[in-house]
């Protein structure tokens, strides 16, 4: 009856696949595996509460909302959008570009723009379809638009993924962070942050070079189309 223990995996799939509460999930998952393997209800809730102190450092976050807040009440934000609506002259790849050292950059400083929904949508989006019929005349195929519309949120994907761990004090330093001096090694979160300075610089060139790649595609198939 070994195997009644992997109980716990069941239920976060399924939480996962009818959309329950994340956390719920985990918790009723922990919690059941705990009862079916001889543990009592009292010693889960010591366990729980052990491993919540010990990663204590998630919490640290909270400690940067007011840097970040008064960061946004002086116009950091306002100002990006500023810099991204002078740009109309930049070809569709070189606004993704743009925009995704700018969504880096914001995430150094830990600066929500708002996302797909708020930001890529209603602004990078659009300028780029403009950016695309003015660099083909106007010749673009419904699969064009639509390729437009996935490097635009792909744009915003690279920036925030690999640049959101550049900020010392991001959720995901902290937990990382703490994981490591879990396990005995060094979690400074400085030098986490300092170490995943390269990898935004590199996804930011690869992003370029993806996105000049695909300015050339874009023009040359729609020569052929003429």
């Amino acid at each position: 009856m070994e195997w009644i223990k992997l109980i716990g995996i069941v239920i976060i799939v399924l939480g996962f696949i009818l959309k329950f509460d994340t956390i719920a999930t985990v918790v009723i998952a922990g919690l059941v595996t705990a009862l079916v393997s001889g543990i009592s209800f009292t010693e889960f809730l010591t366990i729980l509460g052990e491993a919540f102190t010990n990663q204590r450092f998630v919490t640290l976050f909270f400690l940067t909302l007011p840097m970040i807040g008064l960061s946004e009440t002086f116009g950091l934000k306002e100002q990006a959008v500023r810099v991204i609506e002078k740009i109309k002259g930049l070809s569709t790849g070189g606004l993704f570009t743009v925009y995704q050292a700018i969504r880096e950059l914001s995430g150094f400083f830990s600066i929500r723009l708002g996302g797909h929904p708020q930001f890529v949508r209603p602004l990078i989006y659009p300028m780029a379809e403009a950016a695309a019929q003015t660099d083909t005349a106007d010749n673009l195929s419904e699969a064009d638009l639509e390729k437009i519309k996935a490097r635009a949120s792909a744009a915003d994907n690279y920036g925030n993924f690999f640049a959101q761990n550049t900020f010392a004090g991001s959720a995901g330093i902290q937990l990382i962070s703490a994981t490591l001096f879990d396990l005995g090694l060094n979690g400074n979160q400085s030098s986490l942050a300092i170490a995943s300075i390269p990898i935004a610089i590199i996804a930011l060139v690869l992003g370029a070079i993806f996105n000049w790649r695909f300015d050339r595609q874009l023009r040359n198939k729609t020569k052929t189309r003429k």
